[in-house]
């Protein structure tokens, strides 16, 4: 019994202790805090030009894609509306493009119409080489 008493009972120890972790973060927070004004931002110097126009703002031509199969071509310069066939649509496009072959095209459509005949007629204006093709849509209202 009297061994028993006088002997210690080891076990593993399961705790971290975090108060070295923490001295060392503070100290890095000091650092930082006295360090960071004294670095100045850097200043980019751009280049700069006598005149100096802004880009032109291109009004796009916008193809509208009926119900019933209909193409109509809009210049949104002119406000003007042209009835097309597919077959039609990419020299009618290329027309009102003129002397402006980077003038943007915007495809719009129906609620209800099927998007193969939209695919159609990004495909047509695709392979009469019309750079800027994109799609018109409404944003929802609130």
């Amino acid at each position: 019994m009297k061994a028993e008493l006088g002997r210690k009972s080891r076990r593993a120890m399961n705790e971290i202790n975090v108060v070295p972790y923490i001295d060392v973060m503070l100290v890095l927070l000091i650092i930082f805090m006295v360090t960071a004004p004294m670095i100045t931002p850097s200043v980019i110097d751009l280049p700069s030009m006598a005149n100096t126009n802004p880009p032109k703002q291109m009004r796009p031509i916008e193809v509208t894609v009926r119900q019933v199969g209909n193409l109509v071509v809009k210049d949104m310069k002119t406000n003007k509306s042209t009835e097309v066939a597919l077959s039609d649509l990419a020299a009618e496009v290329k027309k009102l493009q003129g002397d402006e072959p980077d003038r943007p095209v915007v495809i719009s459509a129906e609620k209800a119409i099927q998007y193969q005949s939209v695919v159609d007629a990004m495909d047509a204006l695709q392979s009469a080489q019309i750079q800027k093709v994109g799609l018109l849509v409404k944003p929802k209202s609130k």
